[in-house]
């Protein structure tokens, strides 16, 4: 039998390029539809752009809002509906627009304030 947490959580890995890498954990009930298209296109790499304290890229995910929220808390993985992108709230920012929330950064959260604008940053699965 699948193990239920598996199912419900996946673990993913972003490697940032020249910095490293961080882990994050996407948790469905909180987006089902979003975690299940971005999962289903990994691995996705894009271009870090910046936003007060938070770093997202575009990916190729085209998606509605679902359960979006308009604040967030610091760790917090999300997807922006209106710019198709990956947001990674590193501090105390607020999204531009509301956002599908899909988990939190679960390792290493402090290397996204070094990411500088145009660096890409890849996302696996954690194998």
């Amino acid at each position: 039998m699948a193990n239920e947490e598996n199912i419900s959580r996946v673990k993913i890995k972003f490697i940032i390029n020249g910095l490293g890498r961080a882990e994050g954990e996407l948790v469905r009930f909180l987006a089902p539809r979003t975690i299940d298209t971005i999962v289903r296109k990994l691995p996705v790499e894009g271009r870090a752009a910046l936003w007060k304290e938070e770093v997202y890229f575009e990916i190729p995910v085209k998606m509605g809002e679902e359960k979006a929220k308009p604040t967030v808390e610091t760790g917090t993985i999300a997807f922006w509906p209106m710019g198709s992108a990956l947001c990674i709230f590193y501090g105390q920012s607020q999204p531009y627009s509301p956002v599908n929330i899909l988990g939190k950064i679960s390792n290493n959260l402090e290397l996204f304030k070094q990411v500088k604008s145009g660096v890409t940053i890849r996302v696996e699965l954690l194998s």
